[in-house]
């Protein structure tokens, strides 16, 4: 037998997921990593979470919800709140990347001919047919939510390493017609820790939409946030902790991490 036929090629984009073939044989055995438990107060129990196994997704932190010169502060929105992630994401992030937890980017992120929005989504948008909505020109050119636009860029302040995985959506859920689940199960990810805005609705529907699909969900409060009314993240809450996951913030993560170390 050759040496070249000796030789196992690996078969799979991820390192957690992968084959090793040549042409007499395919290993499927998949090397395991080490669990790396971690322990953090949580609602409506504290948890033990193996980061070996987890990931964090951050939803829609990108300019049009979150700059003073995107598409919702140009229709009045008042922005304020949806910045309050920022600096909390700026202290978790550099923690999760050095235990090696996947940083997905979830942006929305759409087609300049709009061919995969549907009219009941850019109804949500434009209800009478009017004003601004997606696709459509800011004051400074950028075309709302536009996949490439700096609209739908992430916000300076928390830069994008090297590593990290983005994925576009065009609906308030995550996992619909997008490549997000097949991602998260190439990365052998059981739990799922959910940031970015807003909580109520993109963040939310992409949680439920995890818990669905037999996800492990924990939302982290202080790293997600809304331009909706208090009710709505109360509401929120209330129904992750009762049905779809557990509710923790990034102090008590961090906290658990140390400990862990």
């Amino acid at each position: 037998m050759s040496e070249a036929t000796k030789t196992h090629h690996r078969l799979g984009s991820s390192p957690r997921r992968a084959w090793h073939v040549n042409a007499q044989e395919a290993i499927l055995a998949q090397q395991v990593a080490a669990p790396r438990i971690v322990q953090c107060a949580a609602q409506p129990q504290n948890l033990q979470i193996d980061l070996a196994r987890t990931a964090i997704i951050i939803i829609d932190m990108q300019n049009d919800f979150c700059h003073a010169d995107g598409w919702l502060a140009s229709i009045g929105v008042d922005i304020a709140a949806a910045r309050d992630p920022i600096a909390p994401l700026q202290a978790l992030l550099p923690q999760l990347r050095a235990q090696a937890v996947p940083v997905i980017w979830l942006n929305w992120g759409n087609r300049p001919d709009q061919m995969n929005l549907s009219p009941s989504v850019l109804h949500v948008y434009k209800p009478d047919g009017t004003g601004t909505g997606l696709g459509d020109p800011l004051a400074n050119g950028a075309p709302v939510l536009e996949e490439g636009s700096w609209a739908a860029a992430v916000v300076d302040e928390l830069p994008i390493e090297p590593g990290d995985i983005s994925v576009s959506k065009y609906r308030m859920s995550g996992f619909w017609d997008t490549p997000l689940d097949s991602i998260l199960r190439n990365l052998r990810v059981d739990t799922v820790l959910f940031a970015g805005v807003n909580v109520d609705q993109c963040v939310l529907a992409t949680l439920i939409d995890a818990n669905c699909l037999g996800y492990d969900c924990v939302l982290l409060s202080d790293c997600s946030a809304t331009t909706s009314p208090a009710f709505c993240t109360d509401a929120t809450y209330y129904n992750v902790k009762q049905c779809f996951g557990f509710v923790t913030d990034s102090a008590r993560l961090i906290d658990g991490m140390v400990e862990q170390a």
